[in-house]
């Protein structure tokens, strides 16, 4: 599949890049450095070469049809802000689990659930997928709040499934389907 650019109004969703035009490997850098972003995701290490193989890695999971992935910007200079994604796609069987992360300057201000929305329309209306699932960590109340306000209905429970500050939690699994609108 080809990466496909969203205007989401306030932000603009567009493939990751790292040319003569548009840098967003500082972005990239920054986030595997912040401590909020780290406590609640997997991160590359934070040295230049891993932030050129992500942006890489980005592209070609776009190629494959594995990942679709977007870049959060600001529209009018283009500055990544976070990065949304459509993650474990499977086209055949129309599903996909989204994900998502801002920096700090961008937190707080709706970014990231006007770009999931965004991405969920593309993913229902665009590829034509299902089921897009969000999973999000026992006392990740952001994450909380952006799946109810992009529609995602709780599913249930994961007990103990992921390590956060060094203790197993509970992760809540939620699911929106296409006709869940």
């Amino acid at each position: 599949m080809e990466p496909v650019e969203i205007n989401a109004g306030t932000w603009y969703l567009r493939p990751l890049r790292a040319d003569a035009r548009m840098d967003d490997r500082p972005a990239i850098l920054a986030s595997c450095v912040d401590q909020e972003i780290l406590r609640w995701r997997r991160r590359p290490p934070a040295v230049p070469a891993e932030a050129d193989a992500y942006v890489r890695h980005r592209a070609q999971d776009w190629a494959r049809d594995q990942r679709c992935t977007w870049a959060v910007c600001e529209p009018t200079t283009g500055e990544m802000r976070g990065e949304v994604e459509l993650a474990a796609l499977d086209l055949h069987h129309g599903v996909a689990d989204a994900a998502c992360w801002a920096l700090p300057a961008a937190r707080g201000h709706g970014m990231i659930t006007t770009a999931v929305s965004a991405m969920l329309r593309f993913a229902f209306d665009g590829i034509g997928l299902q089921r897009v699932s969000y999973l999000w960590a026992e006392g990740n109340y952001a994450s909380g709040r952006v799946a109810a306000k992009c529609g995602f209905r709780l599913e249930g429970t994961q007990r103990s499934a992921w390590v956060v500050d060094g203790k197993r939690v509970d992760v809540h699994v939620s699911g929106r389907l296409a006709t869940d609108r």
